[in-house]
């Protein structure tokens, strides 16, 4: 989910995800303060460096930054915190991780969608199965592929090029 939708039904619809044992995955943008209750019924947050300052107070601007602020949503009750930070990657956060995910360097065209589209190849990961870890490392390759194109949908990457990408850059 992602905060373009109206926020009470976003909230709704957490809850009773949540409730019923199903991941729920939210994309903090447009960015916007959220409650902590809200908080509890996600199970993976996935800001970026902006959001990340505006959800914890905290700049982000590194590693450590990114880990102070994953701290902060953790202990508001998020299970996973993924802070991505562009090129640089997504730093990946939960009770017993604290890792870098290394993101990849492209020629970037437009950024726009790069976030829906690493939250699309997150879950798609996810859903199969994968290693948190690995599910990461396959959705930066998906955003880093969408900003070597113009537009949102038409830079969206299909899997085939995802993994061809991942083989040329391990």
């Amino acid at each position: 989910m992602q905060l373009e939708t109206p926020l009470d039904t976003v909230k709704h619809t957490a809850q009773l995800a949540s409730d019923n044992g199903i991941m729920v995955i939210l994309d903090p943008a447009p960015a916007q303060q959220l409650d902590d209750d809200f908080l509890k019924h996600i199970s993976i947050l996935t800001p970026n460096e902006s959001e990340a300052e505006l959800l914890t107070g905290i700049p982000v601007e590194d590693e450590k930054s990114a880990d102070k602020a994953a701290s902060y949503l953790l202990a508001k009750g998020v299970n996973t915190v993924l802070i991505t930070l562009g090129f640089r990657g997504a730093f990946v956060a939960t009770e017993k991780i604290r890792e870098m995910i290394t993101g990849y360097k492209v020629a970037s065209v437009d950024s726009t969608a790069a976030g829906d589209v690493f939250n699309g190849a997150l879950a798609v990961s996810l859903s199969e199965k994968m290693p948190l870890l690995d599910a990461v490392r396959f959705a930066n390759a998906a955003a880093a592929l969408s900003v070597t194109k113009l537009g949102a949908q038409p830079s969206a990457p299909l899997r085939k090029e995802i993994e061809e990408f991942l083989k040329r850059n391990p």
